[in-house]
């Protein structure tokens, strides 16, 4: 069910959700890192939620600012894991 609901969130999301969840937790992305991580949420959220996602993180990271993406990276990790058990 909730996988369910995740993928629908996901088919609904905008880049502007990317770039206002960003800016909302102090994150400050360009345009083209805001779109990068929207075509691989789009493309990959299965595998960022319930798979292995550190090839993604790593691909991620040799496209954007480092000390952005480090920034990101730590984000995803809090949220991933305040929510595990309801995954």
């Amino acid at each position: 069910m909730i996988e369910k609901l995740i993928g629908e969130y996901v088919n609904r999301m905008t880049l502007n959700d990317v770039k206002n969840f960003a800016k909302e937790n102090s994150i400050n992305l360009k345009n083209k890192e805001a779109e990068l991580i929207f075509q691989y949420i789009k493309n990959d959220w299965h595998t960022l939620v319930y798979g292995n996602p550190r090839p993604i993180l790593d691909e991620i990271k040799n496209k954007m600012d480092l000390d952005t993406y480090h920034k990101a990276e730590k984000l995803y990790i809090h949220f991933k894991e305040k929510y595990q058990n309801y995954l």
